[in-house]
């Protein structure tokens, strides 16, 4: 996978960083997208000379052809497109707006949906490519206080197998990761302060644990490589058994 280019959104932290990095690991230049030049600038000088940061709102929905033209004039043809950039919104349902409804739409849906489109126009003149996108255990479980998240994943999961069957055909693959409990400072931070919640989740998860960021990274490394060259279509659940638990 030496010769190819990736670009990630969301790149420049959490799980799109693990992501990035297990594409560099693999010799692939990762172009890591997001909206704060400081953190794309840390996270690129940590992941090495394969990492190109880009500044870019994925919400911006307009400028998103434009994005896509000048990097694969700049750096060339994206054969993995990785839509890891979202926001959640922990909130009763009687008291979200309209607003907040959309946002999360916008962001989680309609951007995934734009930018997905733009990138697929390049990969379908090639005959080639691979789309991954960042789904969560929301659009398989009943969560409460997070309609909106769960709705808008719900639709990738959809979106998934929509695309793959669309594409697929014109050599492009498009699947889906569903990321369970996986360990960030702010999922830590969230267990800790409700002890009930924690050890609900541990105890309906066999491997007792919580994932990595890095277990998401090898993921879609496998997704995008020649290994998964029959696979499309699929939302993969990382999640340590946690859905099949009781």
């Amino acid at each position: 996978m030496s010769k190819k280019i990736a670009l990630v959104t969301g790149g420049g932290s959490g799980l799109g960083k693990a992501i990035a990095a297990a594409f560099i690991a693999q010799g692939i230049t990762t172009i890591i997208c997001g909206r704060q030049a400081d953190k794309l600038a840390v996270a690129a000088a940590e992941l090495g000379p394969l990492a190109i940061p880009q500044v870019a709102d994925v919400t911006e929905l307009a400028a998103l052809p434009a994005l896509v033209q000048q990097l694969e004039q700049t750096v060339g043809p994206i054969e993995i497109l990785v839509n890891n950039a979202g926001i959640n919104m922990k909130k009763p349902l009687t008291e979200v707006s309209d607003a907040d409804f959309q946002q999360i739409l916008t962001t989680n849906v309609c951007a995934v949906f734009a930018l997905s489109r733009e990138v697929a126009k390049g990969m379908i003149e090639r005959n080639s490519g691979c789309i991954i996108h960042i789904s969560s255990m929301a659009a398989q479980y009943g969560l409460p206080k997070v309609i909106a998240y769960s709705a808008a994943k719900s639709a990738i999961d959809g979106m998934t197998r929509a695309m793959a069957v669309e594409l697929s055909p014109l050599g492009i693959r498009v699947n889906a990761i569903a990321p369970g409990f996986i360990y960030s400072d702010m999922t830590a931070k969230a267990l800790d302060s409700d002890p009930e919640r924690k050890a609900r989740v541990f105890a309906r998860t066999p491997m007792g644990r919580m994932g990595q960021p890095e277990d998401i990274g090898a993921a879609a490394a496998y997704l995008a490589s020649d290994a998964a060259r029959f696979v499309t279509g699929v939302v993969l659940r990382i999640d340590g058994g946690n859905a099949i638990g009781f």
